[in-house]
């Protein structure tokens, strides 16, 4: 029997979110530079008599079997557009992120599954065609399906991959407590504010932390007045010499960039040690070369 075929699934950190306005339709505007850490989960599919899914690792209790398991939309969506050559499959999910975290764990799932299952249905729909698809199942599926540093717009769904980027030794660090993205966004009490600053083509680590000082995330705020134990993550990151302490997209998680691997291991040991009931990682941002969507 093949091995089963298998995918990463980044987590997804936005270094900075602004909030630029608001659709008629409810859906936020969002200027966001984003980049993919090597920390994540993972997804592997093999062939099947039926359909399958099962989930492992350390938040697999929070994660449903059912429909309601966005990597089990991702594959009804992309059986619908395939038809009779999307044979049954068992899907496996490696659960190493929180749920409803601000790291896009369910979005980079189900970009996984698409890119997965792609290749295990030998389909060829195109980038566009399965970005079409990911867009249908939520609006950061899209940028989790380019899977790089890059800069997101609109609701999320226009994305402007960079050419060069470094890459950024790290930690992500949650308390353990999940967030509601839509009680973030209705919290939020300016919708429209600047956009991003423009961002040097070639910025090195240096100029990009001196680039993030003058950005922010502006659902930070909201998400704090929710969950003042956030205040206690930032701040803990800032203690082990954080050059950068943010949290990403609409919380909890937060993260800390530091100058090297060994100053984010050690900070990543230092806050495990102190907060075992955190979820810690110290981790790597990957560089714009380092994507090959395996």
């Amino acid at each position: 029997m093949a091995e089963p075929q298998t995918m990463a699934a980044p987590a997804k950190v936005n270094l900075a979110l602004h909030v630029t306005g608001q659709r008629a339709d409810g859906y936020h505007l969002i200027d966001s530079l984003v980049v993919f850490a090597a920390a994540g989960d993972r997804l592997s599919a093999e062939p099947a008599e039926t359909d399958e899914v099962r989930v492992t690792g350390r938040f697999a209790a929070r994660v449903p079997l059912d429909g309601a398991n966005i990597a089990v939309q991702a594959r009804d969506a992309l059986r619908a557009r395939l038809g009779a050559a999307a044979r049954p499959v068992r899907l496996v999910l490696e659960k190493n992120l929180p749920v409803a975290a601000g790291i896009g764990g369910g979005s980079s799932d189900a970009a996984a599954a698409l890119r997965l299952l792609s290749r295990h249905w030998r389909a060829d729909l195109g980038e566009e065609a399965l970005a079409a698809v990911g867009l249908r199942l939520g609006a950061d599926v899209p940028m989790c399906l380019a899977g790089r540093p890059l800069v997101a717009r609109n609701i999320g769904d226009a994305v402007e991959p960079l050419p060069r980027f470094p890459a950024l030794p790290m930690v992500l660090a949650n308390p353990g407590a999940p967030l509601s993205t839509p009680a973030v966004f209705s919290a939020l009490r300016t919708r429209d504010n600047p956009p991003l600053p423009r961002l040097a083509a070639a910025a090195d680590r240096a100029a990009l932390i001196d680039w993030l000082a003058a950005t922010r995330n502006d659902l930070e705020a909201p998400a704090r007045q929710l969950l003042p134990e956030i205040d206690d993550v930032l701040d803990a990151l800032g203690r082990t010499g954080a050059l950068v302490a943010r949290m990403s997209g609409s919380g909890a998680t937060c993260f800390g960039v530091y100058a090297d691997s060994d100053a984010a291991g050690a900070a990543a040991a230092a806050l495990a040690a102190a907060q075992p009931a955190w979820f810690v990682a110290a981790t790597s941002s990957l560089a714009a070369q380092e994507n090959d969507h395996g």
